[in-house]
């Protein structure tokens, strides 16, 4: 599958002299992070945000749950979420915010795709016998895990180091 390349723009609170990060770049960042924060809605309205694995796979993000998890419940009722990934200081690199909705994926071969995008990225902890999270690439595989796609509607990346830098990069909606 083609990616879709977003409109990119430097935002204003960027330092003087900043130009936006390049979409490799941050696409880079999201293919090679291996935490990310998801950030959904509860029932209530008030927000839940919770740490988990994820894949960049095809323009999107994907990720997985069990059916009865909070972060499950709260998407069975508003696919809204955002998810973060970067890092913790301020001397390097581009902190990325992915706004999409998440829609659960129950095709076969795009199942097998991302429980081998998840082997390959996550090594040993997916395909270890004594590995973290040893056999979710058969459960992703045979459905028993929820996995969800999060194509981004809007990418922000905040670019840290010398020069501050805020980018935005818009997708058009299929």
């Amino acid at each position: 599958m083609v990616e879709q390349e977003p409109v990119t723009e430097l935002c204003a609170f960027s330092s003087p002299g900043a130009v936006p990060t390049e979409w490799a770049q941050a696409r880079g960042g999201l293919r090679d992070a291996e935490v990310y924060w998801l950030s959904t809605v509860r029932p209530d309205g008030r927000p839940h945000v919770t740490t988990l694995l994820g894949v960049w796979l095809d323009g999107a993000l994907y990720f997985c749950t069990g059916p009865s998890e909070r972060k499950a419940r709260n998407l069975a009722q508003n696919p809204h979420c955002i998810l973060t990934t970067g890092r913790n200081d301020l001397a390097d690199g581009v902190d990325l915010v992915v706004e999409g909705d998440a829609a659960t994926m129950s095709d076969e071969a795009e199942l097998k795709r991302v429980a081998d995008t998840y082997e390959s990225k996550y090594g040993p902890r997916f395909t270890a016998p004594e590995g973290t999270w040893s056999g979710l690439g058969d459960a992703i595989r045979d459905g028993s895990a929820l996995v969800y796609r999060v194509a981004p509607s809007k990418v922000l990346g905040f670019g840290k180091g010398k020069q501050f830098s805020q980018t935005r990069w818009r997708f058009s909606r299929p």
